[in-house]
């Protein structure tokens, strides 16, 4: 495709100018020493050798900058430039620099996204295998045991079975969470939103989770008593797996006979902020931005003590952000964590 030629006059017409004034300034002096100065003289003068000179400028040497200036364009076209493409050619610099500038700053951020998607993508295959890898091998392994003879021994193979299910069930969890994710981000899992009692819902969480609390000794409470019901509008079964996941994390990472406290207070006119506070391990500085990310360990030794995917925190932060609110972490090594999350409160 032919490509537009913008002609630009500026520096043939300021070039111009001063070869005019210097050439007409020099006759004018030496008219005057041979006392025959005539302002039509200085005239004619100034306008003959300004149009000559702007000719010779404009025709020639922008001809020689146009041919360098489109070499660059046609670069540029061949990197898929779409908006230098488009465009016309100009031969003003200063609107060249200008371009050139800003496709530079295009592409180095087209370039650093790339960069980091594909440490991203890298990282989270690497996860996504190890977490698959785990209970696999798990599963094969005592599979396998069964089939070299274990299978006779009544107790090995009651033992060895329970212990296989358990590395199905892991595998079954992280399947599931990442179908989960992946219909959050893409927008595909629909928000079935309705006016509940918050207040009901934790009540329902701590029922569920009352027997996993009790093998820590952990205790589950509110920071008060909730005499009144405080409605919300949000997707109470996606606002109760957030609570659940939050109050699971709390126990798992609770010390024995710790506790694990929910608040719920006004935020703003239509806001709510529900906390979950726990006396835990806590968690170091260092890992707070990443916390919510897929798989990300604050433990780095690779051991799950407890079960689950790996995927619950961002699951939380996915769905949290499905409802347009916001979540919160803050915690202290050694002494404790609180998540926190925001809910359109109905009044």
């Amino acid at each position: 495709m032919q490509q537009k030629f913008k002609k630009s006059y500026k520096f043939a017409i300021k070039t111009s100018l001063y070869i005019s004034i210097f050439i007409t300034l020099l006759t004018s002096v030496f008219l005057f020493l041979s006392f025959t100065l005539s302002f039509w003289y200085i005239g004619i003068l100034f306008l003959s050798t300004y149009s000559f000179s702007f000719l010779i400028i404009q025709f020639s040497v922008e001809r020689f900058i146009y041919k360098r200036v489109k070499k660059i364009y046609d670069d540029l076209t061949l990197l898929e430039s779409t908006n230098l493409a488009k465009g016309t050619i100009t031969t003003d610099m200063k609107t060249l620099t200008k371009e050139i500038d800003k496709y530079a700053r295009d592409k180095k951020i087209e370039i650093e996204s790339l960069r980091v998607r594909e440490n991203y993508r890298k990282e989270y295959l690497g996860n996504v295998s190890h977490e698959l890898k785990t209970p696999l091998f798990t599963v094969q392994g005592y599979i396998l045991t069964l089939l070299d003879g274990a299978m006779d021994n009544k107790e090995l193979r009651e033992k060895y079975l329970e212990r296989a299910s358990k590395g199905i069930e892991r595998l079954g969890y992280i399947v599931k969470d990442l179908d989960m994710i992946t219909k959050l981000e893409v927008g595909d899992l629909s928000l079935n939103v309705e006016v509940f009692d918050i207040v009901e819902l934790v009540k329902n969480v701590f029922d569920m989770l009352e027997m996993k609390a009790s093998k820590k000794k952990i205790t589950l409470t509110f920071d008060r008593a909730y005499n009144e019901s405080i409605l919300v509008r949000a997707d109470k079964e996606r606002i109760q797996q957030v609570m659940a996941n939050l109050v699971v994390n709390s126990i798992k990472y609770g010390r024995i006979k710790g506790t694990t406290e929910i608040s719920i207070e006004n935020l703003i006119k239509n806001k709510i902020i529900v906390r979950v506070t726990d006396n835990g391990e806590g968690i170091a500085k260092m890992h707070l931005p990443r916390l919510f990310e897929r798989f990300y360990r604050v433990d780095k030794s690779g051991s799950r003590k407890e079960g689950g995917s790996g995927l619950g925190l961002s699951i939380v932060k996915h769905i949290i952000e499905a409802h347009d609110e916001k979540i919160y972490v803050e915690s202290e090594f050694g002494v404790g964590s609180e998540f926190s999350f925001t809910l359109e409160k109905v009044e």
